[in-house]
């Protein structure tokens, strides 16, 4: 199976993308799952459903939305702008800050769900022995959750990789800078290139089996009880 170097290339860039945007999610999306599954304010349930609507949203909806934002006449454009870093549609970062967005769902839920099933005698035994809430959660909470982790990291870093609404929206088809590697499998069937698509396809077929593979593999029986 030979893929070509643009191919290959796709396939980089990809794979640099899903890394990106899983960590960056590590980061946002940590604090954002912890507070949706501590909180009792009235306000959850709102702000759960704007955390899950790209679950449902067609990516071109919000592909649109994220290119009007990051255009010429968006606050985010503005923005960028004025700090002079240009306008972030069809840029390789474009493409980061519209992959957070619509992988966000995929961290998050995941995390609260991990969060939730902690409970809360934990965290007020390590009250009790005077721990803050900090280290009650890098100390308890984190490593309690440590499959919950690994579940989201996996779960977003394949979702970024098998993007194509969004990406297109935003980063267009622009070698090195935004095609990736769904944009390259989309560009040989257009072309009529069946066996160069058939190539880079099976590839990613077998990676997002490997994927699911190791999460089911990697993931704890629940516990009973």
């Amino acid at each position: 199976m030979i893929l070509t170097d643009s191919d290959l290339q796709a396939v980089w860039l990809t794979v640099r993308l899903a890394g990106i945007v899983t960590l960056i999610l590590l980061m946002l999306g940590t604090p954002i799952a912890w507070w949706l599954a501590r909180t009792k304010a009235w306000w959850k349930g709102p702000i759960g459903a704007v955390v899950a609507l790209p679950l449902v949203l067609p990516p071109s909806v919000l592909g649109f939305y994220l290119l009007l934002a990051m255009g010429p006449n968006g606050p985010v454009g503005y923005i960028t702008q004025t700090m002079g870093l240009g306008l972030l549609p069809f840029t390789f970062w474009g493409l980061v800050i519209a992959s957070v967005f619509y992988s966000l769902p995929f961290m998050v839920q995941p995390l609260q769900n991990a969060f939730e099933a902690i409970g809360d005698r934990p965290l007020e035994a390590a009250a009790t022995l005077r721990a803050s809430p900090l280290d009650a959660f890098f100390t308890v909470a984190v490593p309690l959750s440590l499959p919950g982790f690994l579940s989201a990291s996996i779960l977003t870093f394949a979702h970024t990789v098998g993007e194509f609404g969004v990406v297109l929206m935003i980063g267009g088809n622009i070698p090195g800078v935004s095609r990736v590697a769904s944009v390259q499998i989309y560009d040989h069937v257009e072309a009529l290139e069946y066996t160069q698509a058939h190539h880079l396809a099976a590839v990613m077929l077998v990676f997002s089996f490997l994927v699911l593979l190791s999460l089911y593999v990697w993931r704890p029986n629940p516990k009973k009880g």
